[in-house]
């Protein structure tokens, strides 16, 4: 363990606002983090901190994207409505002749 000579400073930057999870939206720190900072000594300060860090970075981390196929995303395409259909994808193996029925 380290030496401390010095005082661990609060990371606070003056954005004391929460997110709905309840942690600063300015220094990451959690409501319970905030509130006993005082109480904490440098050890469990400084914890805090990586912690807090850590959380900044999942935060601002960019999103995983979602890898697709051009296959699959070719096949899962709805077919346009303003273009005739294709007489291939259309079934006329049960054609019927309305002619034969009366009303």
């Amino acid at each position: 363990m380290q030496l401390e000579f010095f005082d661990v400073p609060s990371p606070c930057i003056g954005i004391c606002q929460s997110d709905d999870k309840g942690q600063c939206l300015g220094c990451f720190r959690t409501r319970d983090e905030r509130l006993n900072w005082t109480s904490f000594d440098s050890n469990e300060r400084q914890k805090v901190i990586k912690r807090c860090q850590q959380r900044k970075k999942r935060k601002y981390a960019p999103a995983k994207a979602k890898v697709i196929t051009v296959e699959a995303s070719v096949a899962e395409q709805q077919p346009s409505l303003l273009e005739p259909a294709s007489k291939s994808k259309l079934d006329n193996s049960n054609d019927l002749d309305f002619g034969d029925f009366e009303l």
